[in-house]
């Protein structure tokens, strides 16, 4: 599984809140709505979040590798 929890960390420490997201740099609210839920967006909307955020993939994304029962 992608964990997008990372981000919102990066966010916080570079000062960026959801609202500029929106407002300042046009990214949909329902992308955001993605990211929150872990779900599948694509790496063009991860290229946008490290250039806004002058950061690393890694910086915004990670994999967990989930437990198959």
């Amino acid at each position: 599984m992608i964990s997008y929890d990372n981000l919102w960390k990066t966010m916080k420490l570079k000062g960026v809140s959801q609202y500029a997201l929106i407002k300042k740099y046009n990214i949909s609210p329902a992308q955001i709505t993605r990211l929150k839920r872990n779900e599948s967006v694509s790496t063009h909307t991860i290229d946008i979040f490290c250039k806004i955020l002058h950061c690393k993939v890694e910086d915004i994304m990670e994999y967990i590798e989930e437990n198959e029962e």
